[in-house]
C-alpha cells in the first residue's frame, strides 16, 4: 500500500489546514493573442500537407472534376500527423489515422445518404466529433488532433449524397490518404534518423534550460519538471525506433548525459549542452560526451531485453472507454458542446452548422482555462479569416486554378503559422474551408461571411458553457491517484536504491519508472490545476513529490555510475567521420 508523499525531505508530515472547498479559477486574458517562436519542426506539417494535396487537386482539375476535391482534401488532410513520431511508429501512427479518417467519412457519407434531417445530422456529427476527440487524446497522435477529423466528418454529413455513389467518393479519400502516407514516410529516404535526433536535442535544450535558471527562481522547479519531461520524450522515441542501432547508441550516451546533468548540475555546463544540441539537431557527426562511464553504458543493453518481457498495459484506447477514465468528462463535453451548438446555430438560421461543431469541438482543451484562451483565439482567428476569405474571393472566383492554387498556399500558411499562436493559424485555416466548400458550387461571399462568424461565435459561446457546466471532477482524483503513484514508486527505487546487489537492469527500469511518474504527476497537475470550481491543488504536496523524486533520481543516476569520477574540462571533439555512425544499421 503506498504511502503519503512526504511534505519535507525529513518525510514528516506537518499538521496543515484542510484542504479548502471549490473555487472558481480566474480566467486569463492577458497573452491569449501573444505570438510565439516557430518549433523546429513547423515546416514539416506545412510541407506535408500542401505537399499531399497538390496532386490529387490538379488531378481534378484536369479533368474537370472539382465538384470531387472535397473528398481528396479527407485523405490529403492525413498528412498532417506524425511528424515528431520515429519512422516506425509514424508508419503504424499514419496508417491508424488514415483509417479513422476513411471510417469517419464513411459513416458521414452513409448518414447523409440514409437521412435529410438536419437535428439527426447534427446528433451523428456530435457523437463522431466526441469519439474522436477522445481517441485522439486516449492515442496521444499530438496536433492538429481531433479538429481535423471533427472538420471533415461534420461536413461531410451536409453534403448530399447517394448510396450508389458513396464506394467512389470513399476511394478518392483512400487514393489521396495513401499518398499522404507516403508523403508523410519520404524524409525517412534522406534522414532515417531525423526524429530520435531532435527529441535528443530538445532533452538538452531543456536540460540547459534548467541550468541557467538561478537557484531560488521559482521557474527552476518548473524548468527542471520541463527537463525531466524532455529526457523522457527522447527515451521514448529512441525505445519507439525498435532497433539499437550505432545511431542510437550514441543518442543513448546524449540522453544519459543529460540525465548526469540533471543529477548534478553543478558540474554541467549549460553552454555545452546547448552547443552538443545543436549539433544533434543537424546532420553532421553526433557529438559523443568524453565524461561517461563506458562499463555503465554497455550495461543499457539490457533495457530493451528487460522491456520486451515486461507485461504490456492495457490499451490507451481501452482505458479512455472504461469506467472512472479522466476522458469520458471530456467526451461528455465534446458531445454536448458540439450538439447544442449545431442546435443553436440552426435554429438561429445557419445553412452550415457543422462550423460551429467544429468550433466547439475545436476550444475543448485539457481543462476550463485552456478551454477559455482557445475560444479567444479560435474566434478572433476565425473573424479576421473570414476577412481574408472576403478578400481573396474575387481572385477565387476568376478561374478553378486560382482556388486550387489559393489552398494549397492556405494550407501551408495555416500550418506554418499555427505554431507561433492558434488565432494566426486560423487565419488561414478559416478562408482554405470556405474556398474547398466551393468546390461544390460557387456561393454568395456575403453569406458566406456572415455564417461563418454565427456559427464561430455560436460554437464559441455553446462550447464554453458546456465546459463551465461540465466539471471534470475526476481530474482532482487522477492527481491524488498520480500523487500516491509518484510516492509509491519513488520508495520502490529508493528500497532497490538500498539493497547491495541491485542489478543495472533493475536499476535503469526503476528510474525509467520514476521519470514516467513524475512526468504523468506534472501533466496531472496542470490539468487539475485550471479546472473550473474544484479543489486548490495541493500545490505545495505536489512540489514535495516532485522534488523528492528528482532526488531519487539523482541518487539512481549517481549510484548506476552513468558519470565519470572526473568530467571532462572541456567538449570533446566529435567522432571522426569514419568512425561516427550515420547510417541506421542494426547491430
Amino acid at each position: 500500500m503506498s504511502r503519503p508523499v512526504p511534505s519535507s525531505p525529513t518525510g514528516k508530515h506537518p499538521s496543515t489546514p484542510p484542504a479548502p472547498g471549490p473555487r472558481a479559477k480566474k480566467l486569463p486574458l492577458a497573452g491569449a493573442l501573444r505570438l510565439g517562436g516557430l518549433n523546429d519542426t513547423w515546416f514539416k506539417p506545412a510541407t506535408g500537407a500542401s505537399s499531399a494535396a497538390v496532386v490529387p487537386l490538379f488531378t481534378l482539375l484536369a479533368l474537370d472534376r472539382l465538384d470531387l476535391a472535397a473528398y481528396t482534401m479527407a485523405g490529403s488532410l492525413c498528412a498532417l500527423y506524425g511528424h515528431n513520431l520515429p519512422y516506425a511508429r509514424r508508419a503504424r501512427a499514419v496508417l491508424w489515422v488514415i483509417l479513422g479518417m476513411v471510417a469517419g467519412v464513411a459513416l458521414a457519407m452513409l448518414t447523409s445518404a440514409a437521412t435529410d434531417s438536419i437535428p439527426v445530422l447534427i446528433a451523428v456529427g456530435a457523437a463522431m466529433a466526441a469519439v474522436q476527440k477522445t481517441l485522439c487524446e486516449s492515442t496521444g497522435i499530438g496536433a492538429p488532433g481531433p479538429v481535423i477529423f471533427a472538420f471533415v466528418s461534420s461536413a461531410t454529413l451536409f453534403v448530399p449524397q447517394t448510396f450508389a455513389a458513396v464506394p467512389g467518393h470513399l476511394a478518392l479519400t483512400v487514393g489521396a490518404a495513401a499518398l499522404s502516407w507516403c508523403v508523410t514516410m519520404a524524409p525517412a529516404l534522406v534522414r532515417p534518423t531525423g526524429p530520435e535526433r531532435r527529441a535528443t536535442a530538445r532533452a538538452l535544450e531543456a536540460v540547459a534550460a534548467f541550468l541557467r535558471t538561478p537557484a531560488g527562481n521559482p521557474a527552476r522547479d518548473r524548468a527542471r519538471a520541463a527537463a525531466v519531461t524532455a529526457v523522457h520524450a527522447g527515451w521514448q522515441c529512441l525505445y519507439a525506433t525498435g532497433r539499437r542501432t550505432p545511431v542510437r547508441r550514441d543518442l543513448e550516451r546524449l540522453l544519459v548525459r543529460a540525465e548526469t546533468a540533471l543529477a548534478a548540475p553543478h558540474e554541467a555546463d549549460a553552454a555545452l549542452l546547448e552547443e552538443q544540441a545543436g549539433r544533434t539537431r543537424g546532420t553532421g557527426p553526433l557529438p559523443r560526451p568524453a565524461d561517461l562511464d563506458e562499463a555503465a553504458l554497455q550495461e543499457l543493453a539490457g533495457i530493451d531485453i528487460e522491456r520486451a518481457r515486461r507485461p504490456r498495459a492495457a490499451h490507451p484506447v481501452l482505458r479512455a472507454f472504461a469506467p472512472g477514465s479522466p476522458l469520458l468528462p471530456v467526451m461528455a463535453r465534446a458531445f454536448l458542446g458540439s450538439l447544442l451548438a449545431g442546435l443553436l446555430a440552426r435554429e438561429l438560421g445557419s445553412d452550415r452548422p457543422y462550423w460551429a461543431i467544429v468550433t466547439a469541438v475545436a476550444i475543448f482543451q485539457t481543462n476550463v482555462t485552456l478551454s477559455w484562451t482557445r475560444a479567444i483565439q479560435r474566434t478572433v482567428g476565425n473573424v479576421v479569416g473570414v476577412g481574408v476569405f472576403a478578400l481573396i474571393a474575387p481572385l477565387a472566383h476568376t478561374t478553378p486554378a486560382a482556388i486550387v492554387v489559393l489552398i494549397i498556399v492556405l494550407a501551408f500558411g495555416a500550418e506554418a503559422l499555427m505554431p507561433r499562436n492558434y488565432w494566426l493559424g486560423s487565419m488561414c485555416v478559416t478562408p482554405m474551408a470556405l474556398l474547398i466548400g466551393e468546390f461544390g458550387g460557387r456561393h454568395g461571399t456575403g453569406p458566406l461571411v456572415g455564417d461563418r462568424v454565427l456559427d464561430t461565435v455560436v460554437g464559441a459561446a455553446a462550447g464554453l458553457v458546456v465546459a463551465f457546466l461540465v466539471t471534470n471532477r475526476r481530474a482532482s482524483a487522477e492527481l491524488a491517484r498520480s500523487l500516491a503513484t509518484a510516492d509509491a514508486v519513488r520508495e520502490e527505487t529508493e528500497a532497490l536504491l538500498a539493497r547491495t546487489g541491485a542489478s543495472a537492469v533493475d536499476l535503469e527500469r526503476a528510474r525509467r519508472r520514476l521519470a514516467a511518474t513524475l512526468v504523468a504527476l506534472r501533466a496531472a497537475a496542470d490539468t487539475a490545476g485550471g479546472e473550473w470550481w474544484q479543489r486548490a491543488v495541493p500545490e505545495r504536496r505536489v512540489l514535495d513529490a516532485e522534488r523528492a523524486g528528482h532526488r531519487t533520481l539523482a541518487a539512481t543516476v549517481t549510484r548506476q555510475g552513468l558519470l565519470a569520477t572526473r568530467p571532462a574540462p572541456k567538449d570533446p571533439r566529435p567522432v571522426p567521420p569514419e568512425r561516427s555512425h550515420q547510417e541506421d544499421t542494426p547491430v
